[in-house]
């Protein structure tokens, strides 16, 4: 069976979208190497910005607002593959899925745990958000040949019912192990490979999986009969829905987070963060549904909307792959810069007990001095995205490879 040529037409709403999230997500990037921190103190704020006894609402935010990124992300990854089922074959699609699949994991255990660490031995691979994403989308590849709706009721089960494994008396028996933490409970779980040589495992996939599947089922919403007026409303409504659901899941304090919230000593300002501080590792159904209802939302609101910042983070949404990968050599690079010009000698590279290259204790700024770096990184990547994004669009029917990128 042969392709239906249909030309490939983007969203700007969902590209712009994206770009926001992708700009925001080098913030937490550039938190993690440049606030000023010292590594000996295990009390200290900066190691964790959720932590009520020692965070402030600053530094709370500036990480809290980063928590948008991820789930965003992959669920717009599911809804384009939804609408690339638009333009082929399911049978090409599901190829392209597992083989894009195994090319993410491949670069996020090569070159952006390198980026992160810039240890060329690499005593240290990261499995973070692109692992996750290579992983389901590989079984996305053989998912994508079901019908729409088992695809849709799997991943309802998935999001919906995954935080009863956060019980003890269901996981007792599952808890514990490389196979479990690949799956499901891994929160920062490290494994030796070969002496000296490690795997750290920050994102486990299976919610991941979950929210890739309803991202596809979202994109039945853009298909080119589907009528715009309506769909703007349904997202402003399932948008609504999701942020509602959120606050009221919180408020019961019984299901869909791991880590209830607290009245806090500290005052009402802390009880309001602890209230916000939801699960991330693993994914709770309460920070889904916190993350996602706003990026729905604001899908529906920003349809129309076309002016000079909408086209700016378009652009960062048309080539994120590519901004992905940079942005973590940019900021390692200039971590380098900072790390001669405050003093720190070649005796300060490798910290023990630290994986990153050129991160001693000490090293960086205040919270102005990372919004400063941040801001730098996303600007100068601009030009960047903008040329190959035009480079990209003029050539990928000829160089396919470019759509692995």
């Amino acid at each position: 069976m042969s392709s239906t040529i249909v030309p490939r037409q983007r969203i700007q709403s969902i590209d712009v979208l994206r770009g926001l999230v992708m700009v925001i997500m080098a913030l937490d990037h550039v938190r993690d190497f440049f606030y000023k921190t010292d590594i000996t103190k295990a009390g200290d704020a900066a190691l964790n910005p959720t932590n009520m006894q020692t965070t402030f609402p600053a530094l709370f935010f500036t990480r809290w607002i980063t928590h948008f990124c991820a789930p965003i992300f992959v669920f717009l990854a599911g809804t384009s593959i939804y609408l690339m089922c638009q333009r082929k074959t399911k049978r090409e699609i599901s190829i392209f899925l597992i083989k894009r699949g195994f090319w993410l994991v491949v670069v996020e255990l090569l070159i952006i745990t390198f980026g992160w660490t810039f240890d060329p031995q690499y005593h240290l691979l990261i499995m973070q958000v692109i692992w996750a994403i290579g992983i389901s989308m590989i079984i996305m590849g053989m998912l994508v040949l079901l019908p729409y709706k088992w695809m849709l009721a799997l991943g309802i089960i998935i999001v919906a019912g995954h935080n009863i494994l956060n019980y003890s008396v269901v996981n007792e028996s599952l808890k514990g192990g490389l196979w479990a933490d690949l799956l499901y409970f891994a929160d920062f779980s490290t494994y030796q490979i070969f002496k000296g040589h490690y795997i750290i495992i920050i994102y486990s996939f299976v919610p991941w999986l979950g929210i890739m599947l309803l991202g596809y089922c979202f994109g039945r919403f853009y298909g080119s009969s589907f009528d715009p007026g309506k769909r703007r409303k349904i997202l402003i409504q399932l948008g609504t829905g999701l942020i509602f659901l959120f606050i009221l899941l919180r408020l019961l304090n019984m299901y869909g987070d791991p880590a209830p919230w607290h009245e806090q000593p500290r005052g009402t300002v802390y009880t309001f963060l602890s209230f916000l501080n939801v699960n991330k590792y693993p994914p709770s159904l309460i920070f889904f549904a916190m993350t996602l209802g706003p990026g729905i939302l604001f899908l529906g609101l920003i349809e129309k909307v076309q002016n000079r910042f909408t086209g700016i983070l378009n652009i960062y949404g048309r080539v994120p792959m590519l901004y992905y990968i940079l942005h973590f050599f940019i900021i390692h690079t200039l971590v380098v810069i900072t790390f001669y010009v405050q003093g720190f000698g070649n005796d300060d590279i490798i910290t023990e007990g630290v994986p990153f290259f050129f991160k001693p204790g000490g090293l960086g700024f205040g919270l102005p001095g990372v919004w400063a770096v941040w801001i730098f990184v996303v600007v100068i990547l601009f030009p960047v995205c903008k040329w190959y994004d035009k480079y990209k669009t003029v050539n990928v029917r000829t160089k396919p490879w470019l759509s692995y990128l």
